[in-house]
């Protein structure tokens, strides 16, 4: 519109809508001028007007792969997640009612491969939906040696008459591309965790029901044993750099095995003289990981958004922790398995809290860090998948909810914000970060590996 406004300006024979010739105070050009600045400041209102509201957090921006489809048919997983020595991510999945897979992604090639087929490894065939070992719950254990360490356990429906055999352990060697069952640890119960001492020839296993025993397996003999006591809810093991063996109990105290002495201690934990307690009971489950310093464990509940650091050294009746405060301030917080140290020793977290910004509604998953050298707390801002159309790029993928196959969309575990960034909705399961500080969160409907790089900077994509 500029040239043809000019020319008809220099040339009066040319028709000007804008600027009709008649007699006035004003010339031609004038009018023309004004009507050219009119048309700037109607576009730019237009402009102004269209322009998408922005957020009042920063993004977290990650590429989406969808898991492999056909090793899941409910669209998702659980704590299992971690990063193997040969630099690829192991994720657990749930095929309830059928079967359990652990499915290795090459960040290389973007491929995707089952590594280990728990009916397959473990010699299974089940008969009914209860009998079918229908999660790979844990979050998986690397060994010194590259083997990657798993177990099953059930996921029952009460109108089943059938009943639950039992979990297997089972590991992975990606060097021989292998898969092992190691047994049957205990009858009838499913196995939420193991970790392995690999140098003293001996595994840590857990138990789902919390009314049954720390578990303890002897490589050599192939037996297992009862070590006690009866721990947490998914409770977890850390070995620290003395080889001793934690836990926290289903009183939420410290348990600690040394296996050079066969001693094991049950101690409260202090945080300012006072005993550290669960919060919600049904939704308390503790996530910890070993610091750097190979002494300190942080932990942090689901439902609660405090990072307590705990001294797994300390001497004495009672074990010494540290309250580094809330990571995040907000209602309803949930942090599923979400706690990884990275390789420069700073804790990261993601934490679900309500959105109470004004920005859309729902849950907001964010991502913070702790730094233990100054105690500053960074929030890094809010996932956001740079990659919406993930899912419907994925091999085997079928429209309709894929929970339920209903009419509802495909993303239901996601919603759009005023800006239409997509975002997870309901939950994350997982987050490790890997040695070369890449983020990876698992997130559910769809089955989801969030892979972000260049932590430092939350910034556009």
């Amino acid at each position: 519109m500029y040239p043809v406004i000019m020319a008809a300006a220099n040339h009066p024979s040319l028709p000007v809508p804008i600027c009709p010739i008649r007699r006035s105070r004003f010339d031609v050009r004038s009018r023309c001028r004004a009507g050219f600045a009119f048309i700037l400041l109607l576009f730019a209102s237009v402009t102004f007007a269209e322009a998408p509201p922005k957020a009042p957090f920063p993004y977290v921006w990650g590429t989406a792969y969808h898991v492999l489809p056909g090793t899941h048919n409910n669209e998702s997983g659980y704590f299992s997640l971690c990063e193997g020595l040969d630099g690829r991510i192991y994720v657990g999945t749930a095929k309830y009612g059928v079967n359990s897979y652990l499915v290795e992604f090459d960040p290389a090639t973007e491929k995707q491969r089952i590594v280990i087929d728990t009916n397959k490894v473990c010699g299974l065939d089940p008969a009914s939906y209860n009998e079918a070992q229908s999660k790979i719950h844990s979050r998986n254990f690397v060994g010194r040696s590259g083997k990657i360490y798993v177990c099953s356990m059930e996921s029952p429906q009460a109108d089943d008459p059938t009943t639950y055999p039992g979990g297997y352990v089972m590991t992975y060697d990606p060097r021989t591309d292998t898969a092992e069952s190691l047994g049957m640890p205990y009858p009838g119960q499913g196995v939420i965790d193991v970790v392995a001492d690999e140098g003293r020839g001996i595994i840590y296993v857990v138990l789902l029901n919390a009314e049954k025993p720390w578990m303890l397996y002897d490589m050599k003999t192939g037996k297992y044993s009862e070590l006690g006591p009866i721990l947490s809810t998914f409770s977890t093991t850390l070995i620290d750099n003395r080889g001793r063996a934690g836990a926290i109990t289903d009183e939420f105290e410290l348990a600690q095995y040394d296996p050079d002495t066969g001693k094991l201690t049950v101690r409260p934990i202090e945080v300012d003289g006072r005993k550290l307690k669960p919060g919600n009971r049904s939704g308390w489950v503790p996530t910890w990981n070993l610091g750097n310093d190979g002494r300190t464990a942080y932990l942090i509940q689901m439902t609660d958004s405090t990072l307590y650091a705990i001294d797994l050294h300390t001497e004495g009746p009672v074990v010494k922790a540290v309250s580094h405060g809330p990571m995040l301030t907000g209602r309803n917080f949930d942090s599923r398995c979400a706690l990884s140290v990275a390789p420069d020793g700073r804790v990261y977290m993601v934490i679900r809290v309500d959105n109470e910004t004004g920005f859309g509604g729902y849950y907001l998953h964010h991502l913070v860090r702790f730094d233990p050298d100054s105690s500053k707390i960074d929030d890094l801002g809010v996932l956001a998948v740079k990659n919406p159309d993930f899912y419907f790029k994925s091999p085997g993928t079928k429209h309709g909810h894929p929970a339920t196959n209903d009419d509802h969309p495909p993303y239901y575990g996601y919603h759009k914000l005023p800006d239409d960034t997509l975002t997870p909705l309901y939950n994350h399961l997982a987050m490790i970060v890997t040695r070369d500080g890449t983020i990876y969160v698992t997130i559910i409907y769809p089955f989801t590996l969030l892979k972000i790089e260049n932590t430092a900077s939350a910034s556009l994509p």
